[in-house]
């Protein structure tokens, strides 16, 4: 991926090293408060329970450090996710314009280990998430190693299409499509519900399709190899391999995120569109 040369974004806040206040490990009251959270914006709360949150990713965790210098290359991934951040900006300030819409950008906080946010305290092992509540992305870089050694998902466009993914949540927030979904799950049995969450997340990968299309048309940010990698990343964290892989067995009634196939199916939708029309989840006759 072309980003070295790329705009950096403002809206960040490095919190790397500066500790949260608790103890990584386990499930926290900020994480149960996070869940409940989640709840309320229509995402099921086992998606941080259990699967790990925003991505259907988890990551690293560890003790909490002291505030100092940073490792050079844990500095350069902190580099390319303010590159990226920045050309979700790009993008999607100019697909809402052309709407006579006005994109508000979120912020994105890079923490270690846990991290207090306005839906409680995070921590690192629930992979990278977003919080409706203060519209920011959050995210340990330590997940990006997780991604690649665990997941098996290299690269930096892999780890581009997760950060595109989390910035997809916060434009459905935008568009009220959250709220939305949030009232139609409280009548709703708990499979039903889960189908909701599954349509927001297959949502969220086809918005970050859209940004991969426009940054590519009018910035030729991808180069050969990219979307593959944006691929493996996606099959890699379907619910279907994810409960294969943690306890041999697979209930798609359980599924939050969507499976391999979808996951896959809706990033390409929107790559290969560019139109978020086309990502309406919520009407397709097959996910």
């Amino acid at each position: 991926m072309r980003w070295k040369s790329g705009r950096r974004s403002s809206n960040v806040e490095d919190r790397r090293g500066m500790g949260a206040g608790k103890k990584a490990g386990g499930i926290g009251i900020g994480t149960i408060i996070i869940a409940l959270i989640a709840m309320y914006f229509g995402i099921d709360p086992s998606v941080i329970l259990n699967l790990g949150g925003g991505s259907g990713l988890t990551g690293g965790g560890g003790q909490q450090q002291q505030a100092g210098p940073r490792p050079e290359a844990e500095n350069e991934l902190a580099d390319m996710t303010t590159v990226v951040l920045a050309d979700t900006e790009d993008t999607w300030n100019a697909i809402f314009k052309a709407a006579g819409k006005r994109y508000k950008e979120p912020k994105l906080v890079m923490f270690t280990g846990a991290v207090k946010s306005a839906c409680g305290m995070a921590e690192a092992a629930m992979g990278p998430f977003y919080c409706p509540a203060d519209q920011k992305v959050y995210i340990d870089l330590s997940f990006y190693e997780d991604l690649k050694q665990r997941h098996g998902a290299p690269g930096d466009f892999a780890q581009a299409y997760v950060v595109a993914h989390e910035v997809g949540h916060h434009v459905q927030n935008l568009l009220g499509i959250s709220d939305k979904v949030h009232q139609a799950r409280r009548s709703q049995s708990k499979t039903e519900a889960n189908r909701e969450s599954v349509k927001l997340e297959l949502q969220a990968d086809c918005f970050a399709g859209v940004w991969a299309n426009h940054a590519h048309r009018s910035r030729q940010l991808l180069e050969q190899g990219d979307v593959e990698e944006a691929l493996t990343a996606a099959s890699a964290i379907g619910d279907d391999r994810l409960q294969k892989q943690g306890r041999g067995y697979v209930t798609p009634d359980s599924f939050t995120h969507g499976s391999s196939a979808q996951r896959v199916r809706w990033f390409k939708q929107g790559i290969k569109s560019g139109n978020v029309a086309d990502c309406n989840t919520f009407n397709a006759s097959s996910l």
